[in-house]
């Protein structure tokens, strides 16, 4: 559909977006860069300003190290699905966080680098029904949490940790680089995704002191839970409550894995996304379980909000709604 015989609509934009990232174009004319300027007017996400490694709200200064294959170590063991496996160590590339007022303490992540879909991530996904979002990027809400984790170091010492949904796990790292936790775990349902979590532990072996690391694939209504049961102090998440489909397994999720005895909580972060985090409250309190929401939980964090909604140039489309996380602290 077009507006006044020229202007699209944003859905036939973000549909313009989703075709070109399946059959991407081989030609670099005016309509390509038409096309780069209407999606930049319909698109949520932040800039990537690499003078000030500002993506997102721009909290925790990072750098590209190296997206060069031959300077990386091996990134997967499994023999299985080699030709896949080949192809996903040619996009990944490794970035250096710097993690502020902690003695410059630093954590190295492999992510995907690429601009175009790859259509086996859809067989993965309807394979182990999930979504593919946690190998697409870093999203803000995951930088964010960890940010947020740094402001509450006392609250996960020698404590039992589990980040779910985790995608590349800066959240997860970065509490068993700092916070001197007992235990940090770091799941995610997609295999690719776990691929990379393990590889960023292996790179980050240096900085966890004591605390114990390790990767783990995790559905969240998954019969393999009974053996986590009552195991974790803390559950940490970002984003994870878009998909209203997941709402009742990530519900029963947090009530099996939260240590029943003592102190337990869940923090998520995530934005509103029109209704999709009410409804997730709703499954909360429906089942039994109690929750507390904040707005304005980090100063820093509200600051920069405060800025994108008085349109910063870094962040076009900034829309509280969508953008803006909120934190939900969950307990027994």
């Amino acid at each position: 559909m077009e507006k006044n015989g020229s202007s699209k609509t944003a859905s036939a934009l973000r549909w313009g977006i989703l075709r070109r990232a399946l059959i991407p174009s081989t030609t670099t004319t005016t309509t390509t860069i038409d096309s780069q300027e209407e999606e930049a007017s319909i698109s949520r996400k932040p800039n990537n300003n690499n003078n000030n490694n500002n993506v997102g709200f721009g909290l925790i200064p990072f750098r590209l190290v190296s997206s060069d294959r031959s300077k990386q170590q091996e990134l997967f063991t499994n023999e299985a699905e080699e030709e896949e496996k080949e192809k996903e160590k040619e996009k990944a590339c490794c970035v250096c966080y710097t993690l502020p007022d902690h003695n410059s303490t630093k954590l190295f992540l492999y992510q995907r680098v690429d601009n175009c879909a790859n259509l086996n991530d859809f067989r993965i996904c309807n394979t182990y029904d999930i979504d593919n979002t946690g190998i697409v990027c870093s999203w803000p809400s995951e930088e964010v949490l960890a940010y947020y984790c740094l402001s509450q170091l006392d609250l996960f010492r020698s404590k039992r940790v589990i980040e779910l949904g985790s995608g590349y796990g800066l959240a997860g790292l970065l509490i068993a680089a700092v916070t001197k936790a007992l235990e940090v775990v770091i799941s995610d349902g997609n295999p690719q995704v776990v691929d990379y979590i393990q590889r960023n532990v292996k790179a980050n072996l240096t900085v966890f002191g004591g605390t114990k690391v390790k990767s783990m694939m995790l559905h969240w209504n998954h019969d393999e839970l009974s053996d986590m049961s009552n195991s974790f102090d803390i559950i940490v998440a970002s984003d994870c409550t878009f998909f209203k489909e997941f709402h009742k397994g990530l519900v029963q999720t947090i009530k099996c894995l939260l240590r029943k005895e003592g102190t337990s909580e869940a923090i998520f972060v995530g934005p509103k996304r029109g209704n999709s985090l009410d409804e997730f409250l709703m499954e909360v309190k429906q089942s039994g379980l109690q929750f507390t929401v904040d707005e304005i939980y980090n100063s820093e964090v509200w600051r920069r909000h405060q800025n994108f909604s008085n349109n910063d140039a870094s962040w076009p489309n900034y829309e509280k709604d969508h953008c803006y996380p909120l934190l939900v602290r969950i307990t027994l």
